[in-house]
């Protein structure tokens, strides 16, 4: 497990993300998945 604050580095290192929010998972997926995903990038990857 990995808890990082920078995403892009995060996302290029790993295979699978989870994206916690409020103490519950909101989004899980593979981390190319989630990357190329304009709602996860934009609602909770801030990139």
């Amino acid at each position: 497990m990995l808890v990082e604050q920078n995403v892009v580095q995060t996302l290029a290192l790993a295979t699978r993300a989870v994206v916690v929010e409020h103490g519950r998972v909101v989004l899980e997926d593979a981390t190319a998945d989630m990357a190329g995903d304009e709602r996860s990038r934009a609602g909770y990857l801030g990139i």
